[in-house]
């Protein structure tokens, strides 16, 4: 019995399995090559701000001020329905005293 061998198609095979394990090699060698990239990357460090409680407290007093008039309108309807009424009396001492203090203000004066 002769039995016929192709030397050619057993060459060729040994060949592709040997590349592919080659090829398999690489893959993991890269594989590892990456996660130790990974492990080796410092830690991403994101910036954060923190307001004290009294900077909250500032900032929501400051949007109060920037919503409101700054005018009492209860307080000048008021006074203004007794003028009309004629019961609004003038206290013209500390009428006196507040223009005193305005002016000495005003020209550096106490």
């Amino acid at each position: 019995m002769k039995m016929a061998i192709n030397v050619n198609q057993t060459v060729a095979t040994t060949t592709t399995v040997k590349t592919d394990k080659v090829d398999q090699n690489i893959q993991k060698q890269q594989q590892v090559a990456q996660q130790q990239a990974v492990v080796n990357q410092p830690a991403l460090r994101q910036d954060s701000v923190s307001l004290t409680s009294q900077a909250q407290q500032f900032t929501k007093a400051q949007e109060k001020a920037s919503s409101s008039s700054g005018i009492d309108q209860k307080k000048v309807d008021e006074i203004r329905q007794a003028i009309s009424e004629g019961k609004y009396k003038v206290n013209v001492e500390q009428l006196a005293r507040r223009i005193m203090q305005f002016e000495g203000e005003l020209f550096g004066k106490k």
